[in-house]
């Protein structure tokens, strides 16, 4: 049986009669960047986060990198951020010739630990930057309580949450000053290339960011301040439309796979060898509490475990084998090691498995019986 990390030619296939004619009209009408169906997804977006403004940009990346611009946040300021994430996190304010202040990880959630940050907080501090990681909040109510006391703005990175719901209901990435999302096609609402998106309350913030996005100009060749090239098409905008209407059955399929992994891992006997990802606020009545953009287990003999998987057909991958503090690129921060056990113990431990929508039941029962006869044989 053959099992990948992640088949988009099966999700492709559910939308193609609709996705196609849409393509055609873009090539026909030749409106190619921005317009009227970006300005649509942007209202769509804004309706479905329940948030004042939705800005469609470039990419996650540059999504993270226009909110630190828009903050003014540059030379010498300091930002506060989990060690454990994407490159995009950190990378971005070191692009700025900021500097990125790394802050470990709960061991749960694998979200930044909120007990942790306010021991970082210098009066070089202008932002703090939790991540959704995986698909699940972080503790908002901590890490607000804590930069309303210092008077710090607070960017999400909820690249991998759009949809996920905070345990008052409230959707990641519309609770602090600014959230930024990605459309990389492996995201659970993907586009057919990069793609990102900016929501805030801030009608000022928001008038600024779409003058940003298309190089700071308004009107035409005017520049009243330096932004970039951070500009959606409109094939994006067509195809995240029509996505976006089948995203909650979307999240469902994945939680009902992560539902069926603890069901067979507990049938197969593994929960002493495999720590399955935790729910945090699983009891607050909210559907999306985690939206599994990955489903991340935690495994003793993690690298073998993952070859053996790949031998045998199955797609996996280590999101994320080195956390920002061990990056080469960031030696110059002299940060200490074992400041941070959470995230080395991550970062030598986790493991992501399939989990779309579009998985069968067999094809999970597979992989832990896979998973199963690995550690029968060692």
């Amino acid at each position: 049986m053959n099992v990948p990390l992640l088949d988009l030619k099966a999700q492709y296939a559910t939308i193609a009669n609709e996705v196609e004619p849409e393509l055609l009209r873009i090539a026909r009408t030749q409106m190619c960047i921005l317009g009227a169906d970006v300005e649509s997804l942007e209202k769509n977006l804004a309706d479905y986060l329940k948030v004042k403004h939705a800005i469609a940009v470039s990419s996650g990346s540059d999504a993270i990198l226009m909110a630190l611009m828009v903050l003014g946040i540059g030379p010498g300021d300091e930002v506060i951020l989990p060690t454990f994430s994407f490159f995009a996190t950190a990378g971005c304010v070191a692009r700025l010739f900021a500097k990125p202040v790394f802050v470990d990880s709960e061991p749960n959630s694998f979200n930044i630990n909120p007990d942790l940050i306010e021991a970082k907080i210098t009066n070089k501090t202008k932002a703090i930057m939790p991540v959704h990681l995986f698909g699940q909040s972080a503790d908002m109510d901590s890490i607000t309580k804590i930069a309303q006391k210092y008077n710090i703005p607070v960017i999400e990175d909820a690249a991998q949450a759009l949809g996920t719901q905070y345990k008052d209901g409230r959707f990641v990435g519309g609770i602090g000053e600014i959230g930024c999302y990605s459309f990389y096609p492996s995201k659970n609402l993907g586009a057919f290339g990069d793609g990102g998106l900016i929501a805030t309350n801030d009608d000022e913030l928001a008038t600024k960011l779409k003058q940003m996005r298309n190089h700071g100009m308004n009107p035409k060749y005017y520049h009243k301040f330096i932004g970039g090239n951070f500009r959606l098409d409109a094939i994006q905008a067509v195809v995240l439309n029509i996505k976006l209407k089948y995203l909650d059955s979307w999240h469902k399929g994945r939680q009902k796979n992560a539902n069926l992994y603890r069901e067979f891992f507990e049938k197969y006997n593994l929960l002493d060898k495999v720590i399955v990802p935790q729910e945090i606020y699983q009891n607050s009545g909210q559907p999306n509490h985690h939206i599994y953009n990955q489903f991340t287990i935690q495994v003793s003999q993690r690298n073998e475990l993952r070859d053996f998987l790949s031998k045998n057909s199955i797609g996996c991958d280590i999101y994320y084998p080195v956390p920002f503090h061990r990056q080469e690129c960031f030696n110059y921060l002299n940060c200490r090691d074992d400041d941070y056990p959470i995230a080395n113990k991550l970062a030598d431990t986790v493991l992501s498995l399939p989990v779309y929508p579009e998985l069968s039941s067999e094809q999970i029962e597979f992989v832990v019986q896979t998973i199963k006869e690995f550690y029968d044989k060692n």
